[in-house]
């Protein structure tokens, strides 16, 4: 595996049952991320990106192939350590943000941190009023979730992705409930927390508009990725 490379796909496969035969929905697949890397996933409905960004998640085990997540080899892992790895080593952003209504929005992002070391404790807060601030919201810290604007709350939601500054963030259709000024705001925070932390990304859009301002764009269709190009439009500096 690249010695900076944060995740790298080999020959990844993915197969359900279907009656009585099987369903090969990954025909294998091959993707190396860099750190640091900001990255769009583009493909049609049906053409697999909600299953590949599953297993990249550790949501879902491959058929077969190799995943690794900064240089752990994945197929091996029992679930408990499967956990772990995910919760560490990974951001999760959606499109439905899946804030806890009742919780403030700094409970909400303390809960990565909360799952992982079992009680609070002023290191935990700090961290989440730290990235409360990076977004934009520390005077909404103790603002319930319900209480919140739609972007604000994809806001809490990034924050809460950052708690356990993950190696990789995977971003679906994070923008798909927001209005275009709303959409670009979250777009520029996602570039700017990528840019600053060097944490890599892999957004998942069917927004061309929003594809084309990644630094690089993989297409999947039917499987297989038939596209994997930089933008050289916006590439960063130096």
């Amino acid at each position: 595996m690249p010695a900076n490379a944060v995740l790298q796909l080999a020959g990844l496969k993915k197969s359900y049952l279907s009656g009585d035969s099987e369903l090969e929905v990954l025909h294998g697949i091959d993707l190396t991320l860099q750190r640091g890397e900001f990255a769009a996933l583009i493909g049609p409905s049906g053409s697999g990106k909600s299953t590949l960004l599953n297993l990249i998640g550790l949501l879902d085990r491959p058929s077969a192939g190799q995943l690794f997540i900064d240089g752990v080899e994945t197929s091996t892992l029992a679930e408990a350590e499967i956990t772990r790895l995910r919760g560490q080593r990974i951001g999760f952003v959606f499109q439905h943000h899946l804030l806890i209504p009742a919780f403030t929005a700094l409970e909400n992002v303390m809960m990565p941190l909360l799952i992982d070391r079992g009680r609070p404790d002023a290191a935990m807060r700090a961290r989440a009023a730290e990235l409360l601030a990076g977004v934009g919201l520390s005077e909404r810290a103790d603002y319930p979730a319900s209480k919140l604007s739609g972007g604000q709350q994809q806001r809490v939601a990034i924050a809460r992705a950052l708690a356990m500054r993950p190696s990789l963030v995977l971003a679906d259709e994070p923008t798909g409930n927001l209005d275009t000024h709303t959409a670009d705001d979250i777009f520029a925070l996602l570039r700017e927390v990528n840019q600053r932390e060097q944490t890599t990304f892999l957004i998942v859009t069917h927004d061309p508009r929003l594809a084309g301002r990644c630094d690089r764009i993989v297409e999947l269709v039917d499987g297989d990725i038939v596209s994997d190009r930089p933008n050289p439009a916006h590439q960063p500096a130096g």
